[in-house]
């Protein structure tokens, strides 16, 4: 059995791993928008998308007091 801290470990990695790939698809499309390569509708759902998945992990992480 894992100890809890390894588990915390892995749990944090995964989620910064999954945090950066948001933020990075957020500033990809917020580029994109800008050059006009895309319809500000599609922006306005891939940044809810971000904003919605990001309040879902701030909460596991204060719910598991990771921080």
């Amino acid at each position: 059995m894992m100890s809890k801290d390894k588990r915390q470990a892995l749990l944090d990695k995964g989620l910064n791993k999954l945090t950066s790939r948001k933020l990075l698809v957020w500033i990809a499309a917020t580029s994109l928008m800008a050059a006009g390569l895309l319809d500000s509708s599609d922006w306005v759902i891939i940044s809810g998308l971000y904003l919605g998945g990001q309040s879902a992990i701030d909460a596991i992480v204060k719910l598991k007091g990771l921080e």
